[in-house]
């Protein structure tokens, strides 16, 4: 459905939020979001495998958590894929090519997000620029946490801003954008300020 374009990939590799190594600072500023924004059940969304495991390891089951077996292109460790292979909720398979986000990916995103219990969505291809959609279908004081390659873990509160920075990033994409904002229940001609 969309592609990142070569003139994009630079931008895609500035992180959008703080990186730690620290899953016990980064959920409680989880939670402080979710208080500012009086939404005591807003997500924490996990994009990657060892981000899922270090959430998981720390004690909080993802909301939505996307894996896709691999870390840095390469098969994680058999700790992480045994960890993430046991505990309950519900799992989805989808297909998504790399540098790719497909229409079944977004929906089983969006699906997920309307799910009252934990999801895992098992990509098969890679989750890598699922953050972005994550942020412009989760509600305002969810957090989205994806890995910064040899830095740690990154957090997207979801605010406004957030979503006008993800919007602005979703828009420079190849491929049918639109009907990429239509499979997130958003229309093409949403102002970013006004995603909901």
């Amino acid at each position: 459905m969309v592609t990142l374009p070569d003139s994009l990939r630079d931008a895609f590799k500035e992180p959008m939020g703080p990186v730690t190594t620290d899953a016990d600072a980064l959920l409680a500023a989880a939670a402080e979001s979710r208080e500012e924004h009086g939404a005591p059940d807003a997500p924490v969304v996990a994009v990657g495998d060892v981000v899922t495991y270090h959430l998981r390891e720390a004690g909080r089951v993802p909301d939505v958590a996307l894996v896709d077996g691999k870390t840095e292109r390469e098969a994680v460790r058999t700790e992480v894929s045994d960890a993430l292979a046991v505990g309950g909720g519900r799992r989805v398979r989808v297909e998504n090519p790399a540098a790719t986000l497909t229409v079944a990916l977004l929906e089983a995103l969006v699906d997920a997000l309307a799910d009252p219990d934990p999801v895992t969505i098992e990509v098969d291809g890679e989750e890598d620029l699922a953050a972005l959609p994550a942020i412009l279908a989760a509600p305002e004081g969810a957090s989205v946490v994806y890995g910064q390659p040899g830095e740690g873990m990154v957090r997207v509160a979801v605010t406004p801003e957030s979503r006008r920075e993800a919007r602005e990033l979703f828009e420079g994409l190849d491929g049918d954008v639109d009907g990429a904002l239509g499979a997130l229940g958003l229309s093409g001609s949403d102002s970013a300020g006004d995603v909901e």
